[in-house]
């Protein structure tokens, strides 16, 4: 079983009968997703999914879990998700995806988000590894772009795999991609800053939203909460 296995069935054991289920996107999240239909399967788990994507939504689908629509639920018991960062603080960047709308909006929604890592995904602060995602208004991403780099950004329209067009989101917005100066920024300052731009649909910093992070560390799940920041 390699780590994203493990953890998914960590987490999947975490889920109580009659519970609703926000299903994240991603290698991990599909983990969590055969799991969890696994559980449906053989155990007769009663539950609720809801997607956070039309591509997490056919994988649940084909392997039976019943799906809610987003707009016909106002709260979810659990989101399961991977992260692509995750900080001391347990602030997370998420985003490589460009799924971002839908699934803020259930980490926000969910009484707990549970975050699934491996050991590779943790960071001494958000935007180490990999720029940060803001989703934009297509008619607006110049002034977007502009803005943010007022804030102290350098950042760039995210191209397709091919390169010879731009990622268009589930949204059907933009994306640009900043790298920012980490002794100027903080996520929560920019988590502020970004909140309050106008035409900026969603971006990739989740502040005090996860409520537990999984993390599979030589074949061993710890569960962290938040812990002390490296003073390296």
């Amino acid at each position: 079983m390699n780590d994203k296995e493990l953890v998914a069935r960590h987490a999947a054991a975490m889920v109580t009968d009659g519970m609703s289920v926000g299903l994240g996107t991603g290698s991990t999240a599909n983990c969590f997703i055969e799991e969890l239909a696994r559980r449906r399967a053989e155990e007769g788990l009663r539950v609720t999914a809801v997607a956070s994507s039309t591509v997490s939504a056919i994988k649940a689908r084909s392997l039976g879990l019943p799906l809610a629509a987003l707009e016909h639920v106002d709260r979810l018991d659990l989101y399961v998700d991977g992260a692509d960062e995750v900080a001391p603080d347990l602030a997370l960047l998420k985003g490589r995806g460009y799924d971002l709308v839908r699934e803020k909006i259930l980490a926000t929604a969910a009484d707990a988000f549970i975050v699934l890592i491996d050991k590779s995904k943790l960071v001494g602060r958000i935007g180490e590894r990999y720029p940060i995602p803001v989703e934009v208004m297509p008619f607006a991403w110049g002034l977007v772009k502009h803005h943010v780099e007022g804030l102290g950004g350098r950042g760039e329209l995210r191209r397709n795999a091919t390169g010879d067009g731009l990622v268009v989101t589930s949204h059907g917005s933009l994306v640009l991609d900043f790298a920012f100066d980490p002794d100027r920024t903080s996520a929560q300052s920019l988590n502020e800053a970004l909140n309050a731009s106008p035409g900026v649909v969603e971006h990739g910093i989740f502040l005090g939203l996860a409520s537990v992070v999984l993390v599979a560390v030589d074949g061993v799940v710890e569960a962290r909460r938040a812990w002390p920041a490296s003073t390296a």
